[in-house]
């Protein structure tokens, strides 16, 4: 139990839904902090700021750490020539992993959608308190159109879409899940877990799944991993929930 988070919260008469609110995140995550879990630092620094005091104030634990040699950064943790040349396992990993939030920003992503493992996966995260964002293109937006003719396939990226959406209506149902629809010119695919990111680019008249993929992580603000998290973000604001 983190008393001094605790008693901060008490004092500035916050609840830890209004935390929840003001920092962008879910409210079983600010639980968790209070039962202990120490933040990401751009979370901390948030929380700190809210409550008119800094971040060692709430987690002495971080002072002794910030004295440390900083190990170098290193974000990109893997490159691979093509989509499908990912190792399931690595996707699995990946979204296993999250203990905040699983982001999956694509047109269609219907390789994912017909996964029941991962599927699973996203139902059980969201059931630990995880949030699941699902963003796919609106099938009968103009992206989707233009995107289809540029691969050369016409209406079938709309139908994978539309594919994609039966296999996600269970997860729609379970709580802390939302899918929304975009209608935005993508230039990459995102998958997200916490502050580690999976990157599709895409490339004019190439599928999706023969594109190169960037294994990322987020190690600092401003930096590449925090670019595609903006990105992701930017789409979000603009789409739309799934009726």
């Amino acid at each position: 139990m983190n008393d001094l988070l605790r008693r901060a919260l008490a004092d500035a008469h916050l609840t830890e839904a209004d935390v929840a609110g003001r920092v962008g995140v879910d409210p079983k995550t600010v639980h968790r902090w209070v039962a202990g879990r120490v933040p990401y630092r751009r979370h901390r620094v948030r929380v700190a700021a809210l409550l008119g005091c800094d971040e060692v104030d709430l987690w002495p634990q971080v002072r002794a750490a910030a004295v440390q040699i900083a190990p170098p950064v290193v974000e990109v943790l893997a490159t691979y020539p093509h989509r499908w040349a990912v190792p399931r396992e690595v996707w699995r990993r990946l979204f296993e992993g999250a203990h905040d939030e699983v982001g999956v920003l694509a047109y269609a992503g219907l390789f994912l959608a017909e996964d029941a493992g991962i599927l699973r996966a996203f139902a059980e995260r969201a059931r630990e308190g995880v949030r699941v964002r699902i963003l796919l293109g609106d099938p009968d937006g103009t992206s989707v159109a233009e995107r289809g003719t540029d691969e050369g396939v016409g209406e079938s990226m709309a139908a994978k879409i539309r594919n994609a959406l039966v296999h996600y209506r269970a997860l729609s149902r379970v709580d802390g899940v939302e899918i929304r629809l975009h209608d935005t010119v993508l230039y990459n695919s995102i998958y997200r877990a916490d502050d580690e990111l999976l990157i599709n680019p895409h490339a004019y008249g190439i599928a999706a799944s023969h594109a190169p993929v960037l294994h990322l992580r987020r190690a600092e603000d401003g930096d590449m991993a925090s670019t595609y998290l903006e990105s992701f973000e930017r789409v979000w604001a603009g789409a739309s929930p799934v009726g």
